[in-house]
Parts: C-alpha cells; structure tokens; sequence
C-alpha cells in the first residue's frame, strides 16, 4: 500500500493547513424484501453514479468553516441526497476509518449510517431533486481504468487518495 496508510481519527485532525478531508458516508438499512421473489434480501445500500461512471457512496470535501467533519458531511449530504437528507444526522459515533495519501494530501474519512427502509427510500427518492444532484469535481482525468486497489483498501478510499 506504497503511499496510502490507515489512520486514527485523533491523528488525522492533528495534520497539517496542506491537508484535505474527505468525507463519504455508507447510508443502509435492513430490508425484508426477496430479490427475484425467492432470494432473501439483508440490507439495502445507497450509492450513486460518479462523474467517471463508477459507483460511489455520497459526501465530498469538507473543510474548517464546517465546524466538525460530521457538521461538513452533513452540509454534503443535504446537497447531493436533498430534504430527506435533513431526517437523519451523521455523528462522531457512525464514524469507522480514515486513510491518507501523500499524494494528494488528502484524507479519507469513511462513516455508517443505519437507517429505515423508509428514510433511505425517501433520500433515494428524493436526491434526483437535490441541488447538486449528479455534479461532481468534473470529468475523469485519464480515462484508462485505474489499477486494483491495494491489499485491504476499498477501491473508493484507494480513487480518492489519488492511488487508484
């Protein structure tokens, strides 16, 4: 994992004015359903479509007018999922990694969030309506697929910390 190390939340807030933080959020819920009418379904996941054609989870960057990372999280939700976004709030308590590259300098913070199947179909209803629904940084750089991510790191962390 050349470049790209895990970090305590604690040690990520201690770096540095040159550094950025990124903030994304997996939003589920356990669904009862049958997938194809016979195959039990456990959760419900939201994502959404990058700019560049893959799946992503919501959120984006943050920064210290924010207040916290879950204040910047929150205001990016709201944003790109829209009012329903508002029925829930990402706390300290949902956060689980983070993960820096050198190259950008940018950290990756990745929290959870357990909702209703209610409040998750209401956001994905309602997120087409949102501001900035579907707008991203712009488009891909290169367009040639990037390599695997490394050994035990999403492929998400691995796209925004510039290795993947």
């Amino acid at each position: 994992m050349a470049g790209i190390r895990r970090l305590e939340l604690a040690e990520a807030l201690q770096l540095g004015p040159g550094w950025r933080h990124a903030c994304h959020a997996l939003l589920y819920a356990p669904d009862p359903g049958l997938l194809f009418g016979r195959i039990p379904l456990r959760y419900a996941v939201l994502m959404q479509m990058r700019f560049d054609g893959r799946l992503g989870f919501p959120g984006g960057f943050v920064d210290l007018r924010d207040g916290s990372l879950e204040d910047g999280l929150n205001r990016e939700l709201g944003e790109e999922l829209g009012e329903a976004a508002a029925a829930f709030r990402v706390e300290r308590a949902d956060y689980r990694s983070s993960h820096a590259g050198s190259r950008p300098r940018v950290v990756a913070h990745f929290y959870t969030k357990l909702l209703s199947l209610e409040q998750l179909t209401a956001v994905e209803m309602g997120a087409p309506r949102a501001r900035d629904h579907g707008l991203e940084v712009g488009p891909a750089q290169d367009p040639t697929p990037p390599p695997p991510a490394p050994e035990g790191l999403s492929p998400l962390f691995a796209r925004v910390l510039g290795s993947g």
